[in-house]
């Protein structure tokens, strides 16, 4: 890969810029950065030309090394961020396309958020854009579940943790509009929701969501989500593995019908 341009704006364009600028300004050889930080040489070249985008130890290492303060992860937090981004609308492009869809979610999911619910979520983190720049996420999240009514809608499941069910938002209402929207859907022939009590223990998804994809052409892809990070995984071994785990845990929550009735008794403890 080129050395990223100095007209490169990306997060990630501008950490490997700097990271090459304060190297070169040093003094430094690939050769002696890596004894100061005892990283490869090969590896650190390729955060240089933004191939790679490390993880925060080696962006603090080398905070250590410049005596940046801190500089270089606070931008590697940025290019992060931005490569969340990315792989998601990545995942919301072929989510779009999807016929079949596995989920289980530690948050409440989009596809099922409520327009009043999805504006609450998104403004629990500050944004530059203030307002508007809230307004366009919400549309933008509510504009996604238009891919439920397609023709044929594709078929859903979603196993939904008990803890997205024990959050309330602090309005009552939207709440309580949020939970009678989960169970409307609980009733769409296109759409099965169960709910994996508290009571199940441990299990192998418990670090994050997992979505499930089955595309028109019967590929399947993964995409495993955290609060602040997401992964597209596309090997077959891979999603073997994770369609393994999600089945697991699938056998762990309860059956649709029971699961109906969990969430109609969240709903009568939120009543007014």
């Amino acid at each position: 890969m080129e050395h990223p341009s100095d007209e490169d704006e990306s997060a990630r364009g501008t950490l490997a810029i700097e990271l090459r600028r304060l190297r070169e300004q040093s003094g430094k050889s690939l050769a002696q950065l890596s004894e100061d930080t005892t990283y490869d040489r090969t590896y650190l070249h390729r955060l240089e030309t933004g191939e790679r985008l490390s993880q925060r130890p080696v962006m603090e290492a080398l905070d250590a090394v410049y005596k940046t303060g801190g500089l270089l992860t606070r931008l590697w937090r940025l290019a992060r961020q931005e490569a969340f981004i990315d792989r998601f609308k990545q995942f919301m492009l072929l989510e779009a396309k999807a016929v079949i869809m596995h989920k289980f979610m530690m948050a409440m999911p989009g596809l099922l958020q409520t327009e009043d619910y999805a504006r609450v979520v998104l403004s629990s983190e500050p944004k530059p854009g203030g307002d508007n720049e809230v307004e366009d996420q919400v549309a933008a999240r509510i504009g996604r579940q238009d891919l439920l009514h397609r023709d044929p809608p594709p078929n859903v499941r979603i196993i939904l943790d008990e803890g997205v069910l024990r959050r309330p938002s602090a309005d009552r209402k939207i709440w309580r509009d949020q939970l009678e929207r989960i169970a409307d859907s609980a009733s769409s022939p296109h759409m099965t929701i169960q709910v994996l009590p508290f009571a199940a223990g441990v299990h192998d998804l418990m670090g994050g969501s997992l979505s499930l994809l089955w595309l028109p052409d019967g590929h399947a892809l993964a995409y495993l989500e955290g609060s602040k990070s997401g992964e597209l995984v596309d090997d077959p071994h891979e999603v073997s593995q994770l369609r393994l785990s999600y089945d697991r845990v699938r056998d762990l929550a309860l059956p649709p019908p029971e699961s109906l009735a969990f969430i109609q008794h969240v709903m009568e403890d939120n009543a007014p």
